[in-house]
């Protein structure tokens, strides 16, 4: 079974988008961003580095000066979720109130 992991970054203020991180049964790995590209990987740590090089933090690494930092508390939000691929990337990117 695959392994989600989510990640994000804030771009400009008020705006928050969404990358996923999944490690896949075969050990590879693959990042799903919010503009809907999916990019596979050899291995897990390959695409932490991809990731951590874009800006992007680990969701469940956070704490609440780094959601502060962002823009948001960090138990008023949630990674998206969709019944869907297609549906799973309009919800990647977020506006934050």
């Amino acid at each position: 079974m695959a392994q989600d992991d989510w990640w994000l970054c804030a771009p400009e203020p008020g705006m928050l988008l969404w990358a996923r991180l999944r490690l896949r049964e075969d050990t590879g790995a693959e990042v799903l961003e919010s503009s809907g590209l999916t990019i596979r990987f050899d291995d897990l740590d390959t695409g932490r580095h991809y990731l951590l090089g874009a800006d992007y933090r680990a969701f469940d690494g956070l704490d609440p000066e780094d959601a502060a930092a962002l823009g948001f508390e960090l138990g008023a939000l949630a990674p998206p979720a969709a019944p869907d691929g297609p549906a799973l990337v309009r919800r990647m990117t977020q506006r934050l109130r």
